[in-house]
Order: C-alpha cells, then structure tokens, then sequence
C-alpha cells in the first residue's frame, strides 16, 4: 500500500503550485481585457434549437513569454485562445547593471500582421519589456501588447517613452522600484515562486 507523503507548509517560498493557480487566474482576467479589440468574423453555429450568428477571433495571435517567469503566465492565456501560437524571448537582468541580457529567440514564422502579446508577471525596471518588444518589431511585429501582474510606475514610463505605441495591461501597479530595483511591495521574484526555486 501506498502512503502519500506530507510536504511540510514552510513558507511561501515553497508553495509554487498555489501561486501558479493564482498566476494563471490573474492572467486570465487581464487577458480578457486584452483581448477586448481583437479582430472577429460572423460565425454561424447549430445549437441544438437553430442557427445561432456567434463570433470568431479572426487574427493570428502569437504570444510571447519572456523566460522564464513569463512561462507561468502562458496557460491562462492559451486556455482563452488555444489556437495562439507561442514564441520564446530568454532574457535575465544583469544584477550589477540593472540591464536586460537576451539569451536565447524562437519566434514562429509569418506573423508580421499578428497580435502579439508580449507576457511576463513583474514589470519593474522596463528593460526587458523594452528589449522584447525590440526584438519583436525588428522581426516583423506591427500589433503587440504586454501583459503582466504587477508594475510600477518606473517601469511604465520607460516602456511608454520607448515604444508610445504598445499598449499595458496589469493587474497592479504597485508604488515604486527599491534599490535593487525590486517593485514595492510587489510579489518578490516571481519565477523563484512560481517554479520553487531559489
């Protein structure tokens, strides 16, 4: 017989799952506002009554975590458009320097006209928001908005004075960055407590 076994509450460090759940809730409902001005089609469905005139997303829509804590914010995204396609930005801050270091790009092919959504759960500095959406324009991208949990703003002014023309959208902009450029009171570093890590 199997026994399950207990894993000890010691703190918020080391309950990933639940602020995972929390991650993807909060996403889901920033999204919905996101994705208020997609383009749609007049659609027409058989109920079990009649025809029925519904609507359908009628854009490519590509979304973008930047890795690694954006990836915690993927699912709720793709649980509202599960025919997006996803592209990867790996990026991490510099601590010395505060500034964005690009590690790694896969984007998918042909999507110039798409929506991207550019995602990631702390807006703090800017830097890699502004880096992303860079690297997104230099490939292509006309149509992007980002999406995060928690901002300050700091961080929205300088993804504002960079690309005027990209939309935010969070849940919480929090009052300002710290000294280490940590937003305050904020949720800490995100990706530790989203994969249990250190």
């Amino acid at each position: 017989m199997r026994t399950a076994q207990v894993v000890p509450d010691t703190g918020y460090r080391y309950r990933p799952q639940k602020f995972r759940e929390l991650a993807t809730e909060i996403t889901m409902f920033v999204c919905y506002e996101a994705l208020k001005e997609v383009r749609v089609k007049d659609v027409t469905v058989q109920t079990p009554v009649a025809e029925a005139l519904c609507q359908k997303i009628s854009e490519d829509i590509v979304v973008v975590p930047i890795l690694r804590a954006g990836v915690g914010m993927l699912e709720g995204i793709l649980d509202l458009v599960p025919t997006a396609r996803v592209g990867f930005l790996g990026m991490y801050r510099d601590e010395k320097t505060a500034q964005p270091v690009a590690y790694y790009q896969k984007l998918p092919e042909r999507t110039g006209d798409a929506l991207h959504i550019v995602i990631d759960p702390m807006l703090a500095t800017g830097g890699s928001t502004v880096a992303a959406i860079d690297i997104l324009k230099s490939a292509g991208a006309t149509k992007i908005v980002v999406v995060c949990i928690v901002t300050c703003p700091e961080g929205l002014a300088a993804v504002e004075s960079a690309h005027p023309d990209v939309k935010i959208y969070t849940a919480s902009i929090d009052d300002r960055l710290n000294e280490k450029k940590y937003i305050v009171p904020g949720l800490g570093d995100a990706g530790d407590r989203l994969f249990g890590t250190r």
